[in-house]
């Protein structure tokens, strides 16, 4: 088999019969785990390591752990933290926040190689702003070089265990109001602004090879009247064209309110594939993932097959031995130091 377009989700905490079928499908690739999935290390080990046993390529297996709000594992898990303090830490200590960011993002990525997980959708590449309250401070910072320089830094921590990166939300979620998982935001700002600023974080990104980016729903109307999800002018003619981006594109959920406007589920799948994803998300909707399952069930795009095979994550991680690894030691002290535990004069 290979690796198809959907990424779905579960409904708890083991596979049922019928997810078993679903993931089946050849026209499924990988699967998103959520809050609802997960009770302790130990079980969510074993249900990714069935969801890995299942095929051959095995599915990739998601899950958004950013921290602060939004941190789907966390009994079990260090509590990281939102990134905006790591650019609050930037404004006064530069080189212990970029520290900071490369540990958190190595813990981060340990703790989820060790039951498994393939990537984490994360970092967030958005700029902090007082527009947005979705993204408030989940962005690291309302400075795209400082955005740049911290998300470079938890990616290469990630990538020390083997863990690809995703970032989102291409080119900019933070200058827009409206929630896309509630309604569908429009921002009337021109390319070049948002080329010489919102976009700049990606920018860096992309030329030092972050593997995936995910696409905003949002509407840049002096550009284009699709969602960027949608659009080939924003993914092939900008992202691959213009920017060079050879990684994986995942869209955003097809089941948010601002993805309704591309139809039913499967004109929504197909307006997302023929745009240039190589990956769509359907979630906490089984009967839409049904519907573009049987729309797919001959899809095939061997380019996207090569990319997708990238996200995989590489290399064994022991949950057993990750306490005795001197950068967890290390992580734990520059996330007492973020929480305000630790002095800034610590030796860190």
């Amino acid at each position: 088999m290979t690796h198809g377009p959907l990424m779905l989700d579960l409904a708890g905490t083991v596979l049922t019969p019928e997810e078993r079928e679903l993931l089946l499908h050849p026209a499924t690739g990988g699967v998103i785990l959520f809050s609802r999935n997960y009770e302790t290390p130990e079980q969510v080990r074993a249900l990714v390591k069935e969801i890995h046993d299942l095929r051959s390529p095995a599915l990739l297996v998601s899950v958004d752990q950013e921290g602060g709000r939004v941190q789907r594992f966390r009994e079990g898990f260090s509590r990281l933290p939102a990134a905006s303090k790591f650019g609050v830490l930037h404004s006064s200590h530069p080189q212990k926040a970029i520290d900071a960011a490369h540990h958190i993002g190595w813990l981060m990525a340990a703790e989820l190689r060790a039951v498994g997980v393939d990537f984490s959708f994360a970092p967030v590449l958005d700029l902090q702003t007082d527009i947005s309250q979705v993204i408030g401070d989940r962005a690291f910072s309302d400075d795209p070089l400082v955005v740049g320089k911290l998300a470079f830094s938890w990616v290469a921590g990630a990538r020390e265990v083997g863990m690809p990166s995703v970032g989102k939300h291409f080119p900019g979620h933070g200058c827009v109001e409206a929630d896309s998982h509630l309604d569908l935001p429009v921002d009337k700002r021109r390319f070049s602004e948002i080329w010489d600023h919102d976009l700049l974080p990606f920018r860096h990104m992309v030329e030092n090879n972050l593997e995936g980016l995910m696409p905003a729903h949002v509407v840049y109307a002096a550009v284009d009247d699709r969602p960027v999800g949608y659009s080939p002018y924003w993914i092939q003619e900008v992202l691959r064209q213009r920017m060079g981006f050879g990684g994986v594109v995942f869209s955003d959920d097809l089941s948010m309110a601002a993805a309704n406007i591309g139809g039913d589920y499967s004109e929504r799948a197909a307006a997302a594939l023929d745009a240039g994803c190589d990956m769509i998300l359907v979630c906490n909707n089984p009967e839409g993932a049904s519907e573009v399952l049987t729309s797919l069930a001959e899809y095939c795009d061997p380019v996207s097959q090569v990319r997708l095979a990238r996200m995989h994550g590489k290399g064994q991680v022991s949950s057993g031995d990750l306490r005795e690894d001197p950068r967890w030691l290390r992580a734990m002290e520059y996330l007492n130091l973020l929480d305000g535990e630790e002095s800034l004069d610590l030796e860190l």
